[in-house]
């Protein structure tokens, strides 16, 4: 008998990594409905989020407080586009219209200073019949339309996956314990406070990253508008909508929005007055990240920066366009993983003094919350 054990014993760790290879295959087949589970959820985060407080102020069931969250946020958006949406629209047409003068002119400058300072000539700065701007622009619009096409021609398809999307949305905020109860009941018994714990803190930690964001979106675009009006810098309007909202990109969206109306104001005016704008673009980014969301959140997201910039990159290339949005909520999930399942229950790791490991999301100044109370 025991020799007719042993053979199996060894090959279940061999089943083990298969079951889990294939796993991996069929979510990596199934990549793309994945990500619109996981969008879904974070509208329910938000949506959640919102039902919570109108349940706890106004003191109404949940069901009624999911549609009238749901209708102040069409409002809130309703109203926003018509108060900028012509503007905005008027002005981005005017700007996509003026880029090509805007780019022949900064070449020029190029040229002009490649020519005076010939060592510059090695990095290519006047090598191109184009200009070097106007070549990495074009490339760039190429990336874009090349991501962005296959979206906006597959209008059905976008328009079906939009629509499952907010349903799902729905059902996850009206009744997320029926969705929660499901999952703890496939975990084994005896791993069902760890999961339940973990469920948790995801909850916590997407929560605190929903607010945050939207925060932020909201904040730089104003201060950014202010800024660039203040700097008389054309079409500041369609550049403070477009810094809220590459700002869901870490980094990059910030560099984007910093040097593109610095770039439009270098080939126009000059190196002082392209300075100056791109220094407005740098302070507001300061205090949105170090005054304004300490003071206002409650709760803010501890990523390291290195794998923010790392999930961004790794993200856009396995999902593009949506990949790109949703890579900081994807890695802060995947830290909170690690930390539950990794570090607090493979490797027994434990904070000093915390008989529970603690939450992924932490205070504004750096402290660690108390954990939440497991639910019987």
């Amino acid at each position: 008998m025991t020799d007719a054990v042993l053979p199996t014993r060894r090959a279940a760790p061999l089943v083990l990594v298969l079951l889990i290879a294939a796993i991996l295959f069929f979510l990596y087949r199934i990549a793309e409905l994945v990500l619109l589970a996981f969008i879904a959820t974070l509208v329910a985060v938000y949506l959640g989020g919102v039902v919570d407080i109108l349940c706890r102020r106004v003191r109404i069931p949940r069901g009624p407080g999911l549609f009238l969250a749901l209708f102040l946020t069409l409002g809130a958006l309703s109203g926003v586009a018509a108060l900028i949406a012509p503007a905005v629209i008027q002005q981005t047409g005017d700007l996509v219209a003026s880029v090509p003068r805007y780019l022949t002119e900064l070449d020029q400058q190029l040229r002009a200073l490649a020519t005076r300072y010939p060592e510059l000539r090695r990095i290519g700065i006047a090598s191109s019949e184009s200009g070097l701007l106007t070549t990495a622009m074009t490339e760039l619009a190429t990336f874009l339309r090349h991501g962005i096409a296959p979206l906006a021609t597959a209008t059905g398809r976008v328009l079906i996956e939009s629509i499952a999307v907010v349903v799902m949305a729905l059902y996850l905020a009206h009744n997320p314990a029926t969705y929660r109860d499901g999952i703890l009941s496939l975990v084994p018994p005896r791993h069902r406070e760890a999961a339940r714990a973990i469920l948790v803190d995801l909850g916590a930690t997407l929560r605190a990253w929903v607010g945050a964001q939207l925060l932020a979106m909201v904040v730089l675009a104003v201060l950014t508008g202010i800024g660039l009006w203040l700097l008389d810098v054309p079409y500041w309007l369609a550049f403070s909508i477009f810094t809220g909202v590459v700002v869901m990109v870490p980094f990059f969206g910030t560099l984007f929005s910093t040097l593109l109306p610095a770039l439009l104001v270098l080939g126009d005016r000059g190196l002082l007055p392209a300075l100056a704008v791109a220094l407005v673009g740098v302070v507001v980014h300061i205090v949105e990240a170090n005054f304004v969301a300490p003071i206002i959140m409650q709760h803010r997201v501890a990523l390291p920066p290195v794998l923010t910039i790392l999930s961004v990159l790794v993200m856009g290339t396995v999902a593009g366009l949506l990949g790109l949005l949703v890579a900081v909520p994807a890695l802060a999930t995947v830290m909170v993983l690690t930390r539950h399942v990794l570090l607090y229950r493979v490797y027994g790791e434990r904070p000093v003094g915390s008989p529970e490991p603690p939450p992924a999301v932490l205070r504004a100044s750096r402290e660690v919350r108390a954990p939440v109370p497991a639910q019987p």
